[in-house]
């Protein structure tokens, strides 16, 4: 897995093939293929490690933080921000290709509804209506990508892309009426 992000880190997503990650790996093709069977399922278990790593730093952070509406979002949009932050530019290049194919985008999907999950039980106790709708958290989840991906690319700072994405998951928190779930 380490050869593999470190391959998509000097020559993009694109350059990932079985064959080629045998061969930077020194080991043989059948090794590889009998691990990944495709480059889909490299794809795949790329983007469970990342989840994985960004679920344990999440957990833990939110284990210790303050039961505040604030802190929940700090906790979040920190976490999110700097698990990105961490695997750099290749994450969202991994997240490109696994939407290139229905398999791959349904992974995403999957991977998506359970964040979202943890986010509703998360914030719903902050909410007025004690329900989340559920744009209100695909809007998180979009922020939550959209400004990730812009510090990983540079374009504003990591600590904005924090301060602006826990401000917008509170907008949504204090904003999600029962009428529209």
């Amino acid at each position: 897995m380490d050869v593999a992000w470190q391959l998509i880190k000097s020559e993009g997503t694109e350059a990932l093939t079985l064959g080629r990650l045998a061969e930077q790996a020194g080991v043989t093709k059948p090794v590889v293929y009998s691990q990944f069977i495709t480059r889909s399922g490299l794809l795949a278990e790329l983007y469970k490690d990342f989840d994985i790593r960004q679920t344990r730093l999440m957990d833990a952070a939110l284990e210790a933080s303050e039961k505040t509406l604030e802190s929940k979002a700090h906790v979040i949009a920190t976490s999110y921000v700097d698990c990105v932050l961490f695997q750099g530019r290749e994450i969202p290049s991994v997240i490109a290709a696994l939407a290139s194919t229905p398999e791959l985008e349904k992974i995403r999907r999957e991977y998506e509804s359970v964040f979202m999950d943890k986010c509703r039980r998360i914030f719903e106790p902050f909410t007025n209506s004690g329900e989340l709708r559920l744009a209100s958290l695909k809007a998180m989840i979009g922020a939550a990508e959209a400004l990730s991906n812009a510090a990983a690319n540079k374009e504003i700072t990591a600590d904005e892309a924090k301060d602006e994405l826990q401000e917008l998951i509170i907008i949504l928190v204090k904003g999600s009426a029962s009428t529209h779930a």
